[in-house]
Formats: C-alpha cells, sequence, structure tokens
C-alpha cells in the first residue's frame, strides 16, 4: 500500500508540473502563432491579388474580409480577399481567394492551412491546380469535374486520387463566395 501512495503522489507531481510547463509553452507560443498566422494572411492577399498595393479590413463583415486596391491611397477597389475555411478530406482547410470588384471572376488561390493526405490530398496547394482558378469566372458558382475543365462552364479538374480535397476547395470558394455577395448586397462592404 505504501508504495501505492508513492506512485500516486509522483504521478500527481508529474502531472501537475507538466501541466503547468504545457500552459507556459501555450502562452509563450500563442502571440507568437497569430503573429505569423497574421503575416500569412497578408502575404496571401497580394498573392490572390497581385496588382493590389494596399488593402483595409472590412470590420463590419461577420467573417474575415479584406477590400484591396490599386493604389497606396485605396481610392481604386479592385477587389477582395477572402480567407474562408471549410472541411475537407483529413480536416480544416483554410484559403484565400482573390475576387475581382465586381464579384464574377477569381483572380487567385492560395490554401492557407491544410491537413490533407501527403502526396495526395496536399497536391491541393501545387500551382497545377491553384493556377485553375486564375480567371475562372465564378457566377454563379464554380464547378469541378474530373475530365477536362472547361473555363466557360466556371469548371477546375478534380486531382486524381484526390478527389475530395478537390471538391473540398470548390465547396469552400462557393460558400465564401455566397457569404461575399451578401455582404456586399447588404451594404456591409464597399
Amino acid at each position: 500500500m505504501n508504495t501505492i501512495v508513492k506512485m500516486l503522489i509522483t504521478l500527481t507531481i508529474v502531472g501537475v508540473i507538466s501541466g503547468g510547463l504545457l500552459s507556459q509553452i501555450s502562452n509563450w507560443a500563442e502571440p507568437k502563432i497569430e503573429m505569423n498566422r497574421k503575416l500569412e494572411t497578408e502575404r496571401a492577399i497580394f498573392l490572390v491579388q497581385p496588382e493590389a498595393k494596399s488593402y483595409l479590413k472590412i470590420e463590419e463583415a461577420d467573417f474575415e474580409l479584406y477590400q484591396v486596391f490599386k493604389d497606396e491611397n485605396k481610392s481604386e477597389s479592385i477587389g477582395y480577399a477572402l480567407p474562408f475555411e471549410g472541411n475537407g478530406f483529413q480536416g480544416k482547410i483554410r484559403l484565400m481567394v482573390g475576387v475581382n470588384v465586381d464579384l464574377q471572376q477569381l483572380v487567385g488561390l492560395e490554401v492557407l492551412e491544410q491537413v490533407e493526405t501527403p502526396g495526395l490530398g496536399t497536391k491541393v496547394t501545387e500551382k497545377p491546380f491553384t493556377n485553375q482558378f486564375i480567371g475562372l469566372t465564378a457566377n454563379p458558382i464554380v464547378n469541378w469535374t474530373k475530365a477536362e475543365a472547361n473555363k466557360d462552364k466556371s469548371e477546375i479538374q478534380t486531382i486524381t486520387g484526390a478527389t475530395i480535397s478537390s471538391k473540398a476547395i470548390v465547396v469552400i470558394i462557393n460558400d465564401g463566395l455566397s457569404k461575399l455577395r451578401s455582404t456586399v448586397e447588404n451594404g456591409e462592404a464597399k
């Protein structure tokens, strides 16, 4: 019995010390993670809107949204940068979509975070896939096909072996565009 009590006390002490250390590490790392996420978002804004020189976060929207401008004075809007997330095959996918000012055409796509299957689902982050979205008409929605895509029909071609991840990207984009259009129509975005 004496051995059991010693083991319980030892395990309790180890557990309390480990929990305290993990808490401290989390408190130390959280601001750094948030700063890096903000820098990644800023970098992605200029990747999905290559003509942009400045941007403004739209606070009125109930989701994260940026209006991008052609000049530093923020006088000529060229569209929006929309970070949005949804479910993929393995977990959440967070991406940034560039949309022109009339919300009819995609300007670019950058996958910010994903936990898809290495070698298959992760191909959604690579240029052959993401380049399909550049200049793609998104009215009324973006579609997908397993066959060769027809840009006139607002289609992208899914990745063989990663169809679920490819479809998830399209669903995330369509959901984000729907929210963006609703926000613009309600006058919450200029």
